[in-house]
């Protein structure tokens, strides 16, 4: 059951409000395992509507959904040298395979006859078992290309957790393809980026910026990583999916070759792709308020719900009467609808509850409107409210769902347009930086200069930009640290 108790402001205290919103409004919780999360049902549900839309989105792209092992040989991350060395600080480590009694009868211990030959590693992620994989599928170009993706979950050993934006276990999906050609390979990773920012923009209704990362930011192990980047309320950006050339790197270390119509032996072309429940954190910061969450009715487990104002069942069952069949009609345009007949929470709680939840439209009847044909519609994003006649509301409804979708995308889009700007001083961005949002900057391309801004001003380069931002030209100029050519401007930002 919701907590009412009035949540922190943003204004007061934005880290404080987001953990307070994430908790009560049944998103997720912080579980008996250190730095892992129960993702309550509430929370799951607005998860398992990002899976089925990303899913046919994949899938529309020719991907086909498989699984691998959660646990990984040592040695197979001591092949690719650079991957290792990207996750071996956040890995968790199985060395043994049985537990028993303790002796001195303090529960169980660890059994030591028990110990592994070679330890498994839980999955940080899993491009190492499938490339070992991958050269038992593949021996001819006539097996390429290989398209798989996996939902699962992944560990990565974080110190400093927060709910949905860093935990040691987190869901994700990831996927691998195998491609004969360079071209095909950096074509496919372009093209997930695409997907990615599509999904994204039109059920998220999160602006993101396309771009490539800096050497210094890229995936471990990858040639090339392409990335979306999105600006959340408090000025920090959040990287919201990523997609990776991998070149022929782990077809090199897992020996995985193939016949061409040259009939010679080639190395295959790889790429990976990830989006995580991290995505569950961008939503929160992007569009909610201190009222709550604000869902953008694309992505909402439930769009629209009804709140029938009763005191008597008689009274109830005269208001179904009108307002099923309304519900019927929504559900068969494909809207997810709720009618909330519990009798054991006031009309009030129950408003309250659905605003903190982020629910789109509620629909309110009581006796009067039952007589004046007449029903209370409210809006979530607006927090606005209108008495409308019943006459054709499934249109109405239909209509306004969209028009919210609209608006949640054009209020974050007006917010990350109003703070995106040009600094061509560093002493000026060592101010700027700290008032947050995104810095276009010129910088001399060395990871050397990278590093001395990361360390002096907790500022990362998020992307180098693919596409064309207000106030962002395509223009060389000087590196504002180092003076040196600089070919464009890239953006710059502090981040989760």
């Amino acid at each position: 059951m919701a907590n009412f108790q009035k949540l922190t402001s943003r204004a007061e205290d934005y880290s404080k409000w987001y953990n307070e919103l994430v908790v009560k409004a049944d998103l997720a919780e912080q579980s008996a395992v250190r730095g892992c999360m129960v993702i309550k049902p509430y929370g799951y549900a607005i998860w398992e509507t990002i899976q089925s839309e990303l899913d046919r989105r994949f899938k529309e792209q020719g991907v086909k959904n498989a699984y691998f092992p959660l646990l990984i040989p040592k040695s197979f991350l001591s092949r690719e040298a650079e991957h290792v060395e990207g996750f071996a600080k956040e890995c968790a480590v199985v060395t043994h395979h049985r537990l028993m009694n303790d002796p001195n009868g303090k529960g169980v211990v660890v059994d030591p006859n028990a110990k592994l030959e070679e330890e498994l590693v839980i999955r940080p992620t899993s491009e190492t078992i499938i490339w070992n994989t991958y050269k038992n599928w593949i021996s001819s170009y006539r097996d390429l290309p290989i398209l798989c993706n996996q939902w699962c979950n992944v560990m990565r050993w974080e110190m400093r957790t927060r709910l949905f934006l860093r935990t040691a276990e987190f869901l994700w999906q990831e996927g691998h393809t195998a491609h004969a050609t360079k071209e095909e390979a950096e074509d496919y990773a372009r093209k997930m980026l695409d997907v990615y920012a599509d999904f994204a923009e039109n059920v998220m209704a999160i602006p993101v910026i396309k771009g490539v990362k800096s050497p210094n930011e890229r995936f471990a192990g990858a040639l090339n990583t392409y990335c979306i980047e999105a600006m959340m309320q408090d000025g920090k950006a959040l990287q919201a999916g990523t997609s990776h050339f991998l070149g022929q790197n782990f077809a090199k270390s897992f020996e995985v070759q193939f016949l061409s119509k040259e009939n010679k032996y080639e190395y295959v072309w790889a790429t990976s792709w990830g989006v995580s429940t991290r995505l569950m954190g961008a939503l929160i910061m992007t569009h909610s308020d201190d009222n709550g969450l604000v869902l953008p009715p694309h992505l909402a487990p439930i769009q629209v719900v009804f709140v029938p104002i009763f005191k008597k069942e008689e009274d109830l069952n005269k208001l179904l009467e009108k307002i099923n069949p309304i519900a019927d009609n929504l559900k068969k345009m494909g809207i997810r609808v709720k009618v909330d007949t519990a009798d054991n929470m006031t009309p009030g709680y129950k408003f309250a509850d659905y605003e903190l939840k982020g629910v789109p439209v509620r629909l309110a009847m009581g006796g009067r409107d039952l007589e004046n044909g007449t029903i209370e519609v409210a809006r979530r994003d607006t927090l606005t409210k209108e008495t409308v006649s019943i006459d054709h509301i499934e249109e109405v409804i239909k209509n306004l769902l969209e028009e919210i979708q609209t608006n949640c995308y054009k209020k974050a889009l007006d917010y990350r347009t109003a703070n995106i700007r040009e600094c061509d001083s560093y002493e000026q961005f060592k101010t700027e930086i700290q008032k947050g949002g995104f810095l276009l900057c010129h910088w001399d391309g060395t990871p050397e200069t990278e590093e001395r801004i990361k360390n002096e001003t907790k500022a990362t380069i998020r992307c180098i930009p693919l596409e064309a931002l207000p106030g962002y030209k395509e223009e060389s100029g000087k590196c504002m640290v180092t003076g040196k050519p600089s070919a464009k401007r890239v953006v710059f930002a502090i981040a989760y």
